[in-house]
């Protein structure tokens, strides 16, 4: 059994270590989004609260299964392996390097995960998780134009408490979840959690017959509460996370010069060329792997002053990936991919913020950090330069982040909220070292180069402000009406991927977002109906998409990250929590939004270099998304209760026109369904529940993204989604 397996018995417990769902009319939902505690009804935002025993529940192991249940949430592996990417309300950031910064910030537990590849790690032991949309940056350590997804870990208990659960899966799936926690002494606690994730392998190399997709994930967390004074408490979190699984095999959607279209979504194929296998370390016919660990450690510390708090968090995450992944779906070695990254990252923030309820609060801090990318990025390059072409692109990032922020909040009068906040950020982005060299061949640059064969280094730097101006009204106890406007902003960055050419590693510029919201949050019938809406339009300049230019005294054409001029989007959304009975609750979440190109023009490289007009056309995310849960409770004699629950989401087709002129159509995802159920038994009083599951019910085929890789008419592919599943859970909790 891998390393990360324990026993099932130790496995057994509550799910999500104890969290339990929050139910409308009884308990009031606290969040965090502000810096401080709240109920959501009272916060004007666009802010969704999900548990840990939802999460649990619906089958969200990760982060990016969030999408299938908050409204205007997206999460794409690009080209199915583990650079993730993150959209919310129709902001994104597709890039499947390394070295680039989000337009979704994710927290664990108020330390900024800045590369999204170290996101990819198990959700365990989960408090809740909040979901904003919308710019963020008067409040959060890092500017961010899309919003932020905040995971706040279950905290150590003033008594003792033990849990967790076992799960049985379709494909020899197992997931485990463990943690222990209470009181060391009269003044220090701890808590300590584990999971595991092993096997699941659904798809089959239709060549070989060769099995892919067993997971073999682990994580762990200690926690260590010190109310060192009456007036200073301190946080001490250690945590590590594995990840040995197989990667996604993606799979030909048509037929092409290179292969028959794939029958199934479970069919899957993959190969590297001798050269590629012989500079990377594998065997020509390796699958599609991951081998990454991450750990770090951070230190919250809280001193009350009475009538002010002041919070000074400290925290360092190391993360190192060697990952293989196979883009094309062929065993020809057209694509491949190895990525060597080692990331370090070092954060400091201190913030001093009101205390009480008074009619003027306030909060400012300090934030900075570090960050070192070392990486090496491999590629098979076969179709593009013919056999004996295997790649090599090594560089290094560092990147240096100051900011100050401060925001007040001045109830003008018992109705009338006003808010005014802003951020200043001072990015300092270095490339040191980026080169390109084939095997057998040396360095590929044509100019500007190093005697070593590397490019010139460069940097780009980005002094901006961000800022949020917001009005709240408080119509009656029960409904809040609030608008807004705000600025956020994203730093610039570079393309590395390997390039012939030194202009493809000039800078692209920072994007900047004006967005303009009015919302509303209503309770109904004593609180047994919430409904809570809101409209947007955002005002996009210099947009970062992928795209190409052209070098006329080399006459070619070179792939980079470029700015688009000018973009809209607009949408709304609506999120309604109703409990008709008591055994009944429905929740059910709406999303739109539009987005266009206002001003862009792009390289159109199949014919160098007439440029297309993109004015009017679609950005390419999906318009629509919905999802839902409804759930039954009953009772039955013994003290026994049982549970029916039945969530779905849909997610809207998309048409992404940057795909377009290259590659013609077909590269736009359909839209999909997804239906899942769960049926349940359980104990209160013995602290054990078993329950029955199935996800995508309906066995709906579910393409996450489709792309090209090596030439449009060579590798059209697409990411596959999971088929239906059906498994047990058994939990305890004491």
């Amino acid at each position: 059994m891998a390393r990360w397996a324990f026993s099932a018995a130790a496995a057994l417990a509550v799910s999500a270590g104890g969290a339990q769902a929050q139910t409308v009319g009884e308990d009031d939902i606290i969040v965090t989004a502000q810096r401080r505690e709240q109920n959501i009804q009272d916060v004007g935002l666009a802010v969704t609260t999900l548990s840990g025993a939802q999460l649990v529940e619906q089958g969200v192991a990760t982060i990016n299964g969030l999408e299938n249940i908050a409204p205007s949430l997206d999460a794409e592996n690009q080209f199915g392996f583990g650079q993730v990417s993150f959209t919310l309300r129709g902001v994104g950031f597709k890039d499947y390097a390394t070295n680039n910064a989000p337009t979704v910030g994710v927290y664990i537990d108020e330390v900024a995960y800045t590369a999204p590849v170290m996101t990819q790690g198990l959700l365990f032991d989960v408090a809740r998780v909040e979901v904003l949309r919308g710019p963020q940056g008067t409040l959060y350590g890092r500017n961010t134009t899309g919003g932020a997804i905040n995971v706040i870990s279950a905290r150590p208990t003033e008594s003792f408490e033990w849990g967790g659960y076992g799960e049985l899966g379709s494909y020899g799936l197992f997931k485990g979840e463990a943690y222990v926690s209470g009181p060391l002494s009269d003044r220090v606690r701890g808590r300590v959690a584990l999971a595991t994730t092993q096997g699941g392998a659904w798809q089959t190399n239709r060549e070989t017959g060769v099995d892919l997709g067993n997971q073999d994930r682990g994580a762990a967390r200690a926690q260590v509460n010190v109310d060192a004074t009456d007036a200073l408490s301190l946080l001490f979190n250690a945590h590590y996370v594995r990840d040995e699984s197989d990667g996604l095999g993606l799979r030909l959607f048509k037929s092409t010069p290179a292969g028959a279209a794939h029958a199934g979504r479970r069919d899957a194929s993959w190969g590297a060329s001798p050269e590629f296998a012989a500079i990377v370390g594998i065997a020509p016919d390796e699958k599609p792997f991951r081998d990454n660990d991450g750990y770090g450690g951070s230190l919250t510390a809280r001193y009350d002053f009475g009538a002010a708090d002041l919070t000074y968090i400290a925290s360092r995450e190391t993360f190192d990936r060697r990952e293989y992944a196979d883009f094309d779906a062929v065993p020809q070695g057209v694509a491949g991919v190895y990525f060597t990254s080692d990331i370090t990252v070092t954060q400091h923030e201190a913030r001093l913020a009101s205390t009480g309820d008074q009619r003027f609060d306030w909060i400012a801090g300090l934030y900075y950090a570090e960050e070192e990318l070392d990486e090496l990025y491999q590629s098979d390059f076969v179709d593009s330069f013919g056999p004996g072409f295997a790649v090599r692109t090594p560089y290094r990032q560092e990147v240096e982040t100051k900011s100050i922020f401060a925001q007040a909040e001045f109830q003008a009068t018992p109705r009338l909220n006003l808010i005014a906040g802003a951020r200043y950020e001072d990015e300092q982005r270095d490339l040191i070292g980026l080169g390109t060299f084939a095997s057998g061949f040396g360095p590929l640059n044509f100019a500007n180069g190093t005697v070593d064969g590397t490019l010139e280094n460069r940097s780009t730097d980005m002094q901006e402000w961000s800022g949020r101006l917001a009005a709240e009204y408080a119509f009656t106890s029960d409904a809040l009406g609030y608008v807004s406007i705000s600025r956020g902003v994203k730093s610039g960055g570079f393309t590395a991927y390997n390039t012939l050419n030194p202009q493809g590693v000039d800078p692209f510029d920072p994007e900047i977002l004006i967005a303009y919201e009015a919302g509303a949050k209503t309770e109904w019938f004593g609180g047994a109906l919430r409904a809570n809406g809101a409209l947007y339009y955002y005002d996009y300049t210099d947009q970062q998409v992928q795209g190409a230019i052209f070098d006329a005294g080399l006459n070619a054409i070179v792939g980079k990250i470029i700015n688009a001029p000018e973009s809209e989007i607009y949408g709304a959304e609506l999120e309604l929590f109703w409990r008709p009975i008591e055994a009944i609750s429905v929740q059910q979440t709406f999303g739109y939004a539009h987005g266009e190109f206002q001003e862009f023009d792009l390289l159109n490289t199949a014919a160098p270099p007439a440029t297309i007009d993109l004015s009017g056309e679609r950005i390419g995310f999906p318009e629509f998304t919905y999802s839902g849960v409804v759930s039954y409770d009953g009772v039955l004699r013994n003290g026994l209760n049982w549970r029916g629950a039945l969530d779905y989401s849909y997610r809207g087709d998309t048409d992404p026109p940057l795909l377009r002129p290259v590659s013609g159509e077909g590269y736009g995802v359909d839209s999909y369904w997804l239906v899942n159920a769960t049926l349940s038994l359980a104990s209160d009083a013995r602290g054990w529940e078993a329950a029955l599951w199935a996800r995508n019910l309906l066995d709906e085929e579910v393409e996450e993204t489709r792309n090209f890789f090596a030439g449009a008419d060579f590798t059209p592919v697409s990411a596959p989604g999971l088929p239906r599943m059906i498994g047990v859970r058994l939990s305890l909790r004491q």
